[in-house]
């Protein structure tokens, strides 16, 4: 398929996936706030009707009144607004997503020998395998645990955890990030596909045939739905770490991860009681601690002394021959290795290309190590010394401690 089209489907797929995810995230938020805000009513012709809570509210110069019934108002209307195209589209998008960037290009993405070595077929599998593997693995807990809710919450932490070490030990560190993250997500949207919506849908057939109603179709879906809610914050730390490569390119890159997943779960779980009106303030302080841990865990060592031998011409040159070799490829006005324009803008066409641009190959070259991307052009650790020591030299500010 030609780059350029190509280009345009990865915009127009990753635009399609924001305005959903917003659509889904933002549904389940207020709802999530909605339920837990309402209060009993007072009157006693709503009382009669059967509305269990509701609530007042003022938005956009106008009063809203929502009401949530117990059971099903006397009169079930005939027109009921159903949120889940919200999920279904961004689960879609993210996984054309995942197509055209990581399995289109597993060799690339997928696949780093320093991490472990397989072939693009196996990559790809495995991934998939996550996402498959993921769904089924916490569904079957969730049923053979019922509604102990505490215990299936521990056990899919567990869960989540040793899918992170194992997707660590078999991807490289972007990947495996993004694969959990998108695991989780398949987690989320097949919830809403197999269990809230078709539990809602037969509560609402039997509602209009006149039947009594199961209440466990409720108690599922209530389950789910707050399953939901707690893997929203770690699902959005790993679809945006692929902009902070010191976090998944480091050593401890899987301890990391379950560590910003664990403080997103206690700040949301912070905001899920302040909606009940309960301040518990260790929550978001504990979340804020765990993520200073993660700050000395994974804090990048200090830059070595500079080193004034390659401050010549000759070093310069070298310097640009090793990213020449390994970075011109992508990085060039005219890239042969990608379609499109150089990746963020940057093209390496001369030495002074490189002083305008050496904090960032710093901290992707030779500290992080996250470029070239899978390591395809194959730049050794030496090469990586070399461009550091240049750099240094050059008396060009790098992150330090």
């Amino acid at each position: 398929m030609d780059a350029y089209v190509l280009d345009w489907l990865y915009l127009l797929a990753r635009w399609l996936h924001i305005v959903a995810a917003i659509a889904w995230i933002g549904a389940s938020f207020y709802f999530v706030w909605l339920d837990n805000s309402l209060e009993p009513p007072k009157s006693d012709d709503l009382k009669s009707k059967g509305v269990n809570g509701e609530l007042w509210a003022v938005h956009g110069g106008g009063f809203y009144n929502p009401q949530k019934y117990l059971s099903a108002p006397p009169q079930l209307p005939a027109r009921l607004h159903w949120f889940y195209w919200e999920s279904y589209t961004t689960w879609m998008s993210g996984f054309v997503l995942f197509i055209l960037v990581y399995l289109l290009h597993a060799e690339v993405y997928l696949v780093d020998p320093r991490v472990f070595l397989m072939s693009k077929f196996v990559a790809i599998t495995a991934a998939l395998g996550f996402l498959a593997g993921g769904w089924i693995v916490y569904d079957s807990v969730c049923r053979l645990f019922g509604f102990r809710d505490r215990l299936v919450g521990i056990v899919v932490g567990i869960l989540v955890s040793l899918s992170v070490l194992g997707a660590c030990k078999i991807f490289p560190g972007r990947a495996a990030y993004l694969i959990i993250g998108a695991m989780m997500a398949t987690i989320m949207s097949a919830n809403v596909l197999f269990w809230i919506i078709p539990g809602q849908r037969k509560v609402t057939a039997t509602m209009r045939a006149g039947l009594p109603v199961d209440s466990v179709y409720g108690k599922r879906g209530k389950q789910r739905s707050v399953h939901n809610t707690y893997l929203t914050l770690p699902v959005l730390v790993c679809m945006l770490s692929n902009h902070f490569p010191f976090m998944y390119q480091h050593q401890n890159k899987a301890i990391a991860l379950v560590l910003m997943m664990f403080a997103g779960v206690l700040i949301r779980e912070f905001f899920l009681r302040r909606h009940k009106g309960q301040l518990h303030w260790w929550l978001p302080i504990s979340g804020m601690i765990v993520m200073a841990c993660v700050f000395v865990l994974i804090k990048p060592e200090a830059a070595p002394a500079a080193d004034g031998s390659l401050l010549n011409s000759q070093g310069s040159e070298q310097a640009y021959a090793i990213v020449r070799k390994h970075c011109y490829g992508c990085h060039a006005l005219q890239p042969t290795m990608i379609g499109g324009g150089a990746p963020k803008g940057i093209a390496f066409e001369s030495v002074q290309d490189l002083e305008r641009y050496a904090d960032a190959i710093y901290v992707q070259v030779v500290q992080t190590k996250a470029m070239p991307l899978g390591n395809l052009s194959q730049m050794t650790d030496g090469e990586r010394e070399q461009l550091g020591r240049w750099i240094r030299g050059r008396g060009v500010p790098v992150p330090t401690p």
